[in-house]
């Protein structure tokens, strides 16, 4: 990428409409009602286009300078908008053109507010790398974003030595939803939040602790501003909000985080290692068998909350589907994709049913074991772990939940690599005062094992070595 002042940007503020792409000239027209003195905005652009060959499918990223609203006690900051993740130009060129009663490509775009610190006269330009980042994946999984959905990023925004590591997702508070000759567009604005408050939305919901964020001035404000300086939590600020938010949150609402990327690994106790027909996703030095379409889209769905960017190339694109959300939540779940008829298990591949299974988490993974006890499955939900290292996937469902293979009378049964573990209600809440202590993601002597001999469960955290090793 490179800064520059693109003449097509003047010449659209300007009035030359007519050798202007229309959808960049609706965006735009939105930009230019929020900054009117700002017509030649600072932009950053994709030296070579995506539709030309390039990496960066962002065709431009504008910054503004945004004064804030005293009246709100809301300061001076950098604003910046991106232009690509919806259709710009309306010839397929990057987009396939849907109607106008759809969405425009992706049907959003990006936008970021960035504090500006004393002395600063230019935006800073790594913003629009973090931007062009979270585009790409957009585009390789066509998994696309929705207000309160959280990203993790395990890595300072702006390469520094910040604690804002991980970002939420919320509608720009100034920006308004437009309609372009290609469909609808709104704007989703970054919110870069730090490790305890990516926490506490997976744990809960998004939206919750963005409800939070805005009361806190330092931590965001009415407008949401990301201020990388900022170097304590919500939660240090008022140690109350955990407790009395969060906590009762999760108890009234459950959470809202129905699966993640992990490492983690499953074997069947019940049969001999040898057995030529395992179908144990773990298998060493052979070929193991893959999922079906309709199983992998099943688990895809249920993947859609919670995925973790840096591990984009897991999941392949996803064809025709845009990104699917829980819907409000009954006691009453199901497993069934919102988009597509209950899934039937693939005739080619049987579904078998376990008496003893063993299954293997990384520390990370294994901190989010109790949040699926306590704010899914006790709220009649499901949960997946989705492995990095190929097909294996592990969901937990509880007696509520519609749609499982896994069921009260044969609570483990296993469809390839894909792994269903059926709880009850009372299971849950002895499992639950057992892990507990897996809620911290301080660093504790590993391995970690938990064993249930009467349900021939066994749940082993392990070290990420574990998992990295061809032989695991």
């Amino acid at each position: 990428m490179d800064e520059m002042r693109p003449s097509s940007g003047a010449a659209a503020h300007l009035g030359l409409a007519s050798i202007f792409p229309p959808g960049l000239q609706a965006i735009y027209g939105e930009c230019r009602r929020l900054y009117p003195d700002q017509a030649n905005p600072l932009q950053v652009t994709a030296i070579v286009k995506y539709w030309l060959g390039g990496p960066d499918p962002l065709d431009y990223i504008s910054m503004y300078r945004n004064v804030g609203c005293p009246g709100q006690d809301v300061p001076e900051h950098w604003h910046y908008v991106s232009l690509g993740l919806s259709d710009l130009y309306g010839d397929n060129r990057v987009h396939e053109f849907t109607g106008l009663e759809g969405p425009s490509g992706f049907g959003f775009e990006l936008t970021f507010r960035l504090k500006r610190e004393a002395g600063e006269t230019a935006p800073p330009t790594w913003p629009a790398e973090l931007m062009q980042g979270l585009a790409r994946y957009v585009f390789q999984s066509e998994n696309t974003f929705c207000s309160g959905d959280h990203i993790s990023w395990h890595s300072p925004l702006d390469n520094s030595e910040s604690r804002i590591q991980h970002m939420l997702l919320t509608e720009d508070p100034q920006m308004h939803p437009v309609q372009t000759p290609f469909g609808h567009v709104s704007f989703l604005q970054i919110v870069g939040v730090c490790t305890e408050e990516l926490q506490a939305a997976q744990q809960w919901n998004g939206q919750g602790i963005l409800d939070l964020l805005r009361g806190v001035h330092i931590a965001g404000g009415p407008w949401l501003i990301t201020d990388m300086r900022r170097g304590e939590s919500i939660f240090d600020i008022d140690p109350h909000l955990q407790q009395e938010r969060v906590d009762k949150g999760i108890e009234t609402d459950g959470s809202n985080l129905s699966g993640v990327s992990a490492k983690c690994a499953w074997d069947d106790l019940s049969r001999p290692p040898e057995d030529e027909d395992d179908s144990r996703s773990i298998c060493i030095g052979a070929q193991p068998r893959r999922l079906s379409d309709k199983d992998t889209e099943q688990i895809r769905e249920a993947l859609r909350k919670g995925l973790e960017i840096k591990s984009k190339s897991i999941l392949p694109p996803i064809s025709g589907q845009r990104h699917s959300h829980d819907r409000p939540q009954s006691r009453k779940d199901s497993l069934e994709s919102e988009s597509s008829a209950a899934i039937v298990p693939h005739e080619l591949v049987r579904t078998r049913q376990l008496e003893s299974v063993h299954l293997k988490f990384n520390q990370e993974s294994g901190t989010l074991i109790p949040m699926c006890l306590r704010g899914r499955l006790l709220h009649g939900r499901h949960f997946t772990f989705k492995s990095i290292n190929g097909d294996t996937a592990i969901t937990f469902v509880s007696t509520g939940v519609e749609g499982a293979f896994a069921t009260e009378e044969h609570p483990y049964a296993a469809h390839g690599p894909w792994l269903q573990i059926l709880l009850t209600e009372e299971f849950v809440e002895q499992m639950l005062a057992e892990v507990q202590d897996l809620s911290t993601r301080d660093v504790c002597k590993l391995p970690k094992e938990y064993s249930w001999p009467d349900k021939k469960l066994k749940i082993s955290v392990l070290p990420d070595t574990v998992f990295d090793s061809p032989l695991q």
